[in-house]
């Protein structure tokens, strides 16, 4: 979701995927003379998916009330898109289209903290709605020193990743994760277009970061699954972690990461090292790692 109607969305989501593919990526035959636009032209996109030019145009200006499934697969083909992307077009062309109650708050239940209370030697995070930051153990609020001073409204990756200069300096590669982060609430704002509370996040970033409204525009999605990230940590130095990104049975607008490091490596000891300056802090409580968003 972005602050415009989801026919904007629509509309810019597929102008800027056929503007990434030339007619040669395409399977076309160039054609003499100068291109007007990047990429793709709206008939070409139509001749490869099996429609009329005027029916393509109609979707792309985000009438999409009547689009079959049958056509947005196709759609989808011509312009090459990955599963991510294919989710977040059907999203984005069929909307809910009942204004929905309230969210309700988000919760960790019960076994969830448990778990992320029993895993004590990589940190751990559940994430929900909008990557607000629903629970975390106990190496992971070592591991993210300024994230546990925030006010609880504001436990927010998004908000963390942009609005933070230790997370700057935190991830080696910021850029790279910076623009996931972007393209997780894309993601998100397609299944879910009417969730005033991504709206105000979405306002308050772009007005206070350049960066995520640079990235914000170009309309990539990421759906995270697992990978690795390196990282300088104040305390303990460099580390490289993996992660695994899973979703609870139940639950499945919640995300679980999970750090995962090298036996014997380098990172290990450092995360050991963080976990003993970290169990100094006898006074944190199970319960008190759960973060309720309201």
């Amino acid at each position: 979701m972005s602050q415009h109607a989801p026919e904007t969305d629509l509309r810019e989501f597929l102008r800027t995927r056929r503007a990434r593919i030339t007619p040669e990526q395409a399977g076309l035959a160039p054609h003499p003379g100068v291109r007007r636009v990047p990429g793709l032209r709206r008939e070409e996109v139509a001749q490869l998916a099996g429609v009329s030019v005027d029916y393509y145009v109609r979707l792309e200006r985000g009438r999409s009330a009547s689009v079959s499934a049958s056509v947005l697969e196709a759609v989808a083909r011509a312009l090459q898109l990955s599963d991510t992307e294919r989710s977040h077009l059907f999203a984005l062309a069929k909307p809910a289209r009942r204004q929905p109650r309230a969210m309700a708050a988000q919760r960790a239940r019960p076994g969830l903290l448990r778990a992320l209370v029993n895993i004590a030697e990589v940190p751990v995070l559940l994430l929900g709605h909008r990557l607000d930051v629903l629970a975390v153990n106990r190496l992971a609020r070592a591991f993210y020193l300024d994230f546990d001073a925030l006010p609880p409204g504001e436990r927010n990756m998004a908000r963390y990743m942009f609005l933070n200069d230790a997370a700057r300096d935190l991830y080696v590669d910021w850029p790279e994760t910076g623009r996931e982060i972007v393209g997780m609430l894309r993601l998100y704002g397609s299944h879910h277009p009417r969730d005033p509370r991504l709206a105000e996040l979405v306002g308050d970033l772009s007005a206070q970061d350049e960066d995520f409204r640079r990235w914000w525009a170009d309309h990539e999605v990421f759906l995270p699954r697992y990978g690795t990230k390196r990282y300088h940590h104040p305390l303990v130095g460099d580390l490289t972690l993996g992660f695994e990104a899973f979703t609870p049975m139940g639950d499945p607008d919640q995300t679980l990461g999970l750090y995962t490091v090298e036996p014997g490596s380098p990172s290990e000891q450092a995360l050991r090292k963080l976990a003993e300056w970290s169990a100094v802090d006898t006074h944190v409580h199970p319960e008190e790692l759960a973060r309720e968003q309201h």
